[in-house]
């Protein structure tokens, strides 16, 4: 892109860099970058190369910038950013710069203010860089304090333009109702982009019904919980790829001392071999959250994760069915622990994830006795209406079975004790204090393989049903204009907290009022669309498509000084990010500043272009010319001298390979960062 803005590619081509190379500004690179990007440039432009490899040049600025070095991608715009500061410093005309006080504006003109605020700029920096590039904004903060308004007129060499961002985003999420019998179900929530926990809760109890303050929100990966989520952390830690169990609860945890919510995981245990006595476990299901008594037994505590484990199958093996399960036929299905705990759906009920509704009701839990109730039951007037298995009931069913499901262990609950008593049933006591929710602590439920297969229902326990809030698409806006960038650039704004502002009247760094208003435009103008977003949490790529003109692109109405001048500009090169955060390829667009025709440049291949193909989601940095500086005006002193005269052709030749392939195709190695 910088080859074909044609003041600059001039500059260079007629030698004029050489009167002015620094060697000594402390700032430069001794003159070398000056040096190598001319040598670059008249490879570029000598019609001898089909293409030009920059070897020399990139080791250069591997030279003074390391981390440009190797060949890891970069970001043109910061190769862009260095490389016309240092062409700069190595043509400063400055040799000696001088000190000066900048003033605050203190009431004055801004007029005044800012023909000060050049004039001070060009006695430190005066080059061929500052004559193309440089042009100058107001800036004017206020402070929301003591009210003091600083007006400061600032040059810029490129203005980087934020794009009009979505302020929301949207969630999928599942939710794990507390009856055993309802099934998850899967959600679309619209949540803010800069939010928390407790604004994803909010939204999904506005479609739910379910109080936001009586949900747990997970992430759940890989048969385990990988994160239970506080309701202030930020939601930009959920990525789109994560898949979100939000559970209902029915207690307070912070207020009910008698139960504690803990993750529950399911393990296949195995042997690995017949020929030894080593065994190991893998996960297997879905997770779930569950709400105990601190004080239990391990009886009670079988039978209140049998009822919340709703994925068994009817058996139909009557030699296996002695023993099987501890607990009550379909009563429990309900969710109903045989203490009664449950009371209102304690999370005994909390179901994970794509939880089964309907294999719930079919399903028949193996029981010794042949006269247990029917599945038709469910729900019915016995005990009690919800199923509700009493304690003599269970007690006298955990009695005749002698085999269970699957056993327990423990990992990092607190100071969980399990001790034998003289009736020799097992107590379990969750210590006292407050039990810490999170992934890293969970009782395994160890299933024997033999056991897995034939009673749990993998099939219901992957189904879930979906509401109508999944079928919502978010309206999309097709495009965003150039102006609608450049309006957000001037836009007002407050200051974030990691980058207050000193006040000079309260002494103190205050969250100030800015706003950025453009002045004076040079007569090359370089345009960085801000498409890479970065927060404490998450990095981005914004793919939104901005429409920016090709010709006449008019700036006046950006123009806050009444004597600005002509402010009409062409497009004359754009260079194109693909890809996204992690890795991504650069092409670029530029205008023939002889032939006056568009070329696409990828790598070492020329083609030519036409203006319908410029516009694209994946446009990055623009060069605009302003139009009463084209050759032929006379607006630069070399322009006027050279006026007529023939500069070096623009096009590189074709190789005898690529003529023959592709009459339109040019062969021209373009850096991927230099286009």
């Amino acid at each position: 892109c910088l080859s074909n803005t044609p003041p600059l590619t001039e500059y260079f081509l007629n030698d004029k860099y050489q009167e002015e190379l620094n060697f000594d500004n402390p700032l430069g690179m001794r003159g070398e970058i000056a040096k190598s990007y001319a040598e670059l440039i008249k490879q570029m432009w000598s019609g001898k190369f089909s293409y030009v490899t920059p070897r020399a040049f990139k080791t250069q600025v591997g030279r003074f910038a390391p981390q440009f070095s190797g060949y890891q991608q970069q970001d043109c715009q910061e190769l862009l950013a260095f490389l016309l500061d240092g062409l700069h410093e190595d043509l400063n005309r400055i040799r000696k710069k001088p000190y000066i006080q900048l003033k605050d504006a203190d009431g004055r003109p801004d007029k005044v203010v800012a023909e000060e605020a050049w004039e001070n700029h060009l006695k430190r920096n005066d080059s061929i860089i500052v004559d193309i590039f440089h042009g100058l904004f107001k800036s004017t903060l206020v402070c929301p304090e003591c009210a003091k308004i600083s007006v400061t007129f600032d040059p810029f060499c490129y203005l980087t333009l934020p794009l009009p961002m979505k302020k929301e985003r949207t969630l999928e999420v599942y939710l794990v109702r507390m009856d055993p019998l309802t099934k998850p179900m899967q959600y679309k929530v619209v949540v803010p982009k800069i939010g928390n926990i407790l604004d994803l809760c909010t939204a999904l109890s506005a479609l739910s019904g379910v109080p936001a303050d009586k949900m747990i929100v997970t992430d759940i990966y890989n048969h385990r919980f990988h994160r239970i989520f506080a309701m202030d952390e930020n939601l930009s830690s959920i990525m789109e790829r994560d898949d979100i169990y939000v559970f209902e609860i029915n207690i307070n945890r912070t207020e009910d001392t008698e139960h504690v919510i803990i993750p529950v995981c399911l393990r296949e245990k195995f042997r690995h071999s017949s020929y030894t006595h080593h065994t190991g476990s893998s996960l297997f299901g879905q997770p779930f959250l569950m709400a105990v008594p601190r004080n239990n037994t391990e009886d009670k505590l079988y039978n209140l994760l049998l009822v919340r484990i709703r994925y068994v199958k009817i058996s139909t093996d009557t030699e296996e069915t002695e023993g099987s399960l501890h607990c009550c036929k379909d009563q429990n299905i309900n969710g109903n622990g045989p203490n009664g705990i449950h009371e209102e759906g304690s999370p005994s009920e909390m179901e994970t994830d794509e939880p089964d509704d309907e294999s719930s009701q079919d399903q028949e839990l193996p029981s010794e006795n042949e006269n247990s109730q029917s599945e038709d039951s469910v729900g019915g007037d016995n005990d009690s209406e919800n199923g509700l298995c009493t304690e003599e009931t269970c007690k006298g069913q955990l009695m005749g079975h002698k085999k269970r499901l699957f056993t327990f262990q423990f990992n990092n609950l607190g100071n969980t004790d399990i001790n034998y008593i003289k009736d020799d049933t097992r107590h379990i006591r969750f210590d006292d204090r407050q039990l810490r929710l999170d992934e890293r602590s969970f009782l395994a439920l160890d299933w024997d393989p033999d056991l897995k297969k034939r009673y749990f229902d993998e099939n219901a326990a992957e189904d879930f049903e979906k509401h109508e809030s999944v079928e919502y698409k978010p309206p999309k806006k097709p495009f965003v204009k150039l102006k609608d960038c450049i309006e957000l650039f001037t836009t007002k704004e407050k200051l974030g907290a990691e980058d207050p502002w000193y006040c000079p009247n309260c002494k103190e760094h205050q969250q100030a009022t800015k706003k950025l208003d453009l002045w004076s435009l040079p007569p090359v103008l370089v345009v960085h669309l801000k498409r890479f977003s970065y927060s404490r949490y998450m990095r981005d790529k914004l793919d939104t498509l901005v429409d920016f003109p090709i010709n006449d692109l008019d700036m006046s109405e950006f123009l806050i000084n009444p004597n600005a001048g002509p402010c009409r500009y062409n497009l004359i090169a754009v260079s194109n990010h693909y890809g996204g955060m992690g890795g991504g390829h650069y092409t670029a667009f530029a205008k023939n500043k002889d032939d006056g025709k568009w070329y696409y440049f990828d790598d070492s291949s020329v083609s030519t272009a036409s203006e319908d193909q410029i516009v694209s989601k994946a446009a990055y940095v623009l060069f605009y010319q302003r139009q009463d500086t084209f050759s032929g005006t006379g607006f630069f002193p070399l322009d006027r001298e050279t006026k007529g005269a023939s500069a070096a052709t623009g096009i590189p030749l074709e190789s005898d390979e690529d003529s023959n392939d592709n009459d339109n195709d040019i062969e021209n190695e373009n850096c991927m960062h230099t286009n």
